[in-house]
């Protein structure tokens, strides 16, 4: 008796040994309100006459609005789409190479329907890498990375939490 599609004891067969190719986002594009540009200009000017009057720091009260810039043009610019490449030797975005021996681990975390991959560098100080990728595409590029490297449980960090929650 053939076991039903869905069921957990059915194995499926999936090629490792080829490459695995596609293309994404290089992060999740929000769209922002009205309101919202609303509240981070009255924030910059809070945040700014509170420096300038509380702190009395002259140089922090122009660095303020000079970041407000810096984060405003970046929140505006759609996202870039990169073309990835997996195979025995790494990890391929936009033809730069990330070697699989660069990461002690990965994770896979969903946020709404936006399925990512968080490689997790050796390196103490080196940023983890978030990669996102097609849900049709999770199983086969899940299984060659896994093949590789061991899967961590990735929880999002303070900034991930605060970021996600701004809308940033």
């Amino acid at each position: 008796m053939q076991p039903e599609s869905g069921n957990p004891t059915e194995q499926s067969v999936v090629d490792v040994s080829q490459p695995v190719h596609w293309q994404a986002n290089e992060y999740i594009h929000h769209d922002r309100s009205v309101a919202w540009f609303i509240v981070f200009g009255l924030t910059t000017v809070i945040l700014t006459a509170l420096a300038l009057f509380l702190l009395n720091s002259i140089t922090f009260a122009i660095l303020i609005p000079v970041m407000a810039v810096a984060l405003f043009t970046y929140v505006r610019r759609p996202p870039r789409v990169l073309d990835y490449s997996l195979s025995k030797k790494g990890l391929y975005i936009n033809d730069q190479l990330y070697s699989f021996d660069q990461f002690k681990g990965f994770g896979i975390t969903t946020t709404h329907n936006d399925c990512s991959l968080t490689l997790i560098p050796v390196k103490r100080f080196k940023p983890a890498i978030s990669v996102y990728f097609p849900e049709e595409s999770g199983e086969i590029i899940v299984d060659t990375i896994g093949i590789q490297l061991p899967i961590i449980k990735v929880e999002p960090d303070f900034i991930d939490r605060i970021t996600h929650k701004l809308r940033i």
